[in-house]
């Protein structure tokens, strides 16, 4: 069994074909995938473990990306975080990187550049 067949990769996206596209190209290329639809149940499901790697919308209802960012950060847990947004400011992705994410992309964008960065947060595992 290959190394990125054993990852499981968290999907905190609340839009529903945007979280269905990236969980398709994630299961065809081996990962084991989950989605949390709101700020909170992401920050629950990453709390719990489990997970080597998140896909963190910064606009999700309830808790925002960067809130549940932040309580991850402050409370030690080093999980692999990519935002993945449609905010394109650079202040946006300074704050971003302030607060501990390992990368930010930007919506729309696509899958093969999303996959390459995956597997690049995972390969140091």
């Amino acid at each position: 069994m290959s190394l990125i067949k054993m990852c499981r990769i968290l999907i905190a996206e609340d839009e529903p074909r945007i979280a269905a596209f990236i969980e398709k190209g994630l299961r065809k290329n081996g990962f084991t995938t989950v989605i949390a639809k709101t700020g909170s149940e992401a920050l629950e499901m990453a709390q719990a473990g489990d997970y080597d790697l998140m896909l963190l919308d910064l606009g999700l209802p309830g808790i925002d990306g960067w809130t549940v960012l932040d309580e991850l950060r402050h409370n030690g847990n080093t999980l692999h975080i990519i935002i993945v947004t449609a905010r394109d400011g650079m202040r946006d992705r300074i704050e971003s990187f302030k607060r501990g994410a390992d990368d930010y992309i930007t919506k729309p964008f696509q899958f093969s550049v999303l996959l390459n960065r995956v597997r690049e947060q995972l390969s140091d595992r």
